[in-house]
């Protein structure tokens, strides 16, 4: 995997340029191909991952998951217990834990401003409902193509080529 990303706060690709999502495709496309010929490897063996989120059998914990399992990480769900009215301390605190415990943290259904918050403090990979359906890494999973794998999988796919490029 050629792309690596430093540490940051990941609110939306927008913020990558057009050789970072380039590269990430690229990753992504090595990723399809590598499962088409059945030889995918578990690259985040011995990682944690955090899910934070209020229901982890939606389709977009779901699909988190399963991009980070496939690459041999661990995936915890995290119940939700920070809100936009939580003491800045209190958030720096539980971020500061989150970093302590996860290599990287997935927030989903929370407000921007509080995944800043969580990412300032971490010190880890902090991703923005990355797996969710409008986000941007789904409009480069249709850059893809369709001819060998689904649309879901190369969402996957594009997932998991970001944890891979991020995660240290």
């Amino acid at each position: 995997m050629g792309l690596i990303l430093t540490r940051r706060h990941f609110p939306a690709l927008a913020s990558l340029s057009p050789a970072e999502e380039s590269a990430l495709l690229a990753s992504a496309r090595t990723l399809q191909q590598a499962a088409v010929a059945g030889l995918t490897q578990p690259m985040l063996r011995g990682k944690n991952l955090g899910l934070l989120c209020h229901d982890d059998t939606q389709p977009e914990a779901v699909l988190f998951r399963r991009a980070a399992t496939e690459l041999g990480a661990h995936v915890a769900h995290v119940a939700m217990s920070l809100s936009e009215l939580s003491p800045a301390l209190e958030v720096a605190h539980t971020a500061r834990m989150l970093g302590r415990l996860y290599d990287a943290v997935e927030c989903q259904g929370m407000a921007g401003a509080l995944v800043q918050q969580v990412a300032e403090a971490a010190g880890v990979a902090v991703y923005d409902s990355i797996a969710s359906f409008d986000h941007p890494t789904a409009r480069l999973a249709d850059q893809m193509g369709h001819v060998t794998t689904s649309p879901a999988d190369n969402r996957r796919f594009v997932l998991q080529a970001l944890l891979l490029g991020t995660i240290v």
